[in-house]
């Protein structure tokens, strides 16, 4: 060290002076801690200045989020009452389209309802004439039984009238036979018997006449 320091003609002398010097310069003063200070103190205002600046960006970020979600959500409010209103329109569609149809079906039903009564109204109509025709034709085939009943009747009539003939004959022949014999009688009897038979199959052959039997 000596010798560089006697190397070296331009070094100062270390007194009083240069000391108070030295350690003016490493000890700190007041100047430096208020320059310090002043520093610290920018600092603090450009992270307050920072902070500012950070919460309007996250405002502005805020608002805008805020915005484009009021947005989106009036967008889907729109699209909400879009779709309402073609849902009700469609069920408007529908509910027309349907009563129409339905008012069709009514129709159609209606119509076919109509003809089908006319249609039944028609046949019973003809099936109420067919069975009064029927019902005067039965009338008259009654009214001819009835006639063919009086000739009957008539011819009863005369068929008893011949019998009360016949009784007659027979009391005549019988006061007849009386003076006659025994043979007579039977013969007599035998002719009578075969006149009543020609008299009963004279009288059934009436009849049969009359039931067209024969």
């Amino acid at each position: 060290m000596a010798k560089d320091t006697e190397k070296n003609p331009k070094q100062l002398p270390i007194n009083q002076e240069t000391l108070d010097i030295i350690v003016a310069n490493v000890i700190p003063t007041s100047k430096y801690f208020e320059i310090r200070f002043d520093h610290l103190d920018q600092r603090v205002d450009r992270m307050q200045d920072n902070i500012k600046d950070f919460r309007v960006d996250v405002d502005n970020r805020f608002n805008e989020s805020r915005l484009e979600i009021n947005n989106r959500f009036e967008q889907a409010d729109r699209r909400l009452d879009e779709f309402k209103n073609d849902v009700n329109q469609r069920f408007d569609e529908v509910k027309r389209d349907v009563a129409q149809r339905f008012d069709e079906a009514k129709k159609d039903v209606n119509l076919r309802f109509d003809e089908a009564k006319k249609d039944v109204a028609q046949r019973f109509d003809e099936a109420k004439n067919d069975v009064n025709l029927r019902f005067e034709q039965v009338d008259q085939r009654f009214e001819q039984v009835d006639k063919r009943f009086e000739q009957v009747d008539k011819r009863f009539e005369q068929v008893d009238k011949h019998l009360e003939q016949i009784i007659v004959s027979i009391d005549r022949l019988t006061d007849k036979l009386d003076y006659r014999d025994h043979d007579q009688r039977s013969f007599t009897m035998r002719m009578f018997s075969i006149s009543i038979l020609i008299s009963f199959l004279g009288v059934l052959g009436v009849f049969l006449k009359i039931f067209k039997v024969v």
